[in-house]
């Protein structure tokens, strides 16, 4: 199965497991919320990836399409960095988010690794101005002895027909 496309979820994971990886992604919206990005960043495995495609091509591929964000782990230790330093404007003082998943659905990939799938919607506050993303958690995900599982890949899909009003995305989805 393409990394692009989504799962079929007729074969779904046990109970006690899908539980298990709605906690995860809980708590990871709280480390993101919070700005504790370095914790975040432990949630990746090495070869572990993040992506935003554009939101004229959600299912595009990031080898031939244009994507908002596409960092392998090293690109995204350099993003977080950045985010946590003055020198990130759209970012300093850092915005106030909050964020809503629902939704969640789990599948057997290859192996260990879970597809995920999730809805989500992001509220960024930032001087005075409300801006909402909405969209779907597409992930493969694998256990983690020490934080239950990591990412393998975390792709945010936006619903959103464009960007705006605000245009850009400056936060982690």
């Amino acid at each position: 199965m393409s990394l692009t496309t989504q799962p079929d979820l007729r074969s779904t994971v046990a109970r006690d497991v899908l539980v298990d990886i709605e906690q995860f992604l809980f708590e990871e919206a709280e480390l993101l919320d919070q700005w504790r990005l370095h914790e975040w960043l432990d949630l990746f495995a090495p070869e572990g990836y993040y992506e935003i495609p554009t939101t004229d091509r959600p299912d595009g591929d990031p080898t031939k399409d244009l994507f908002l964000v596409h960092d392998d782990r090293f690109l995204l230790e350099q993003r977080v960095n950045s985010l946590l330093t003055r020198a990130a404007h759209a970012e300093y003082p850092h915005s106030a988010t909050r964020r809503i998943i629902s939704n969640v659905r789990a599948m057997e990939a290859e192996g260990d690794r879970l597809h995920v799938l999730a809805n989500f919607a992001v509220y960024r506050v930032r001087s005075g101005v409300l801006d909402t993303y909405v969209g779907q958690y597409r992930h493969i995900v694998e256990p983690d002895e020490v934080t239950g599982f990591r990412f393998i890949s975390r792709k945010s899909v936006m619903v959103l027909d464009a960007l705006r009003p605000h245009g850009k995305v400056s936060i982690i989805l």
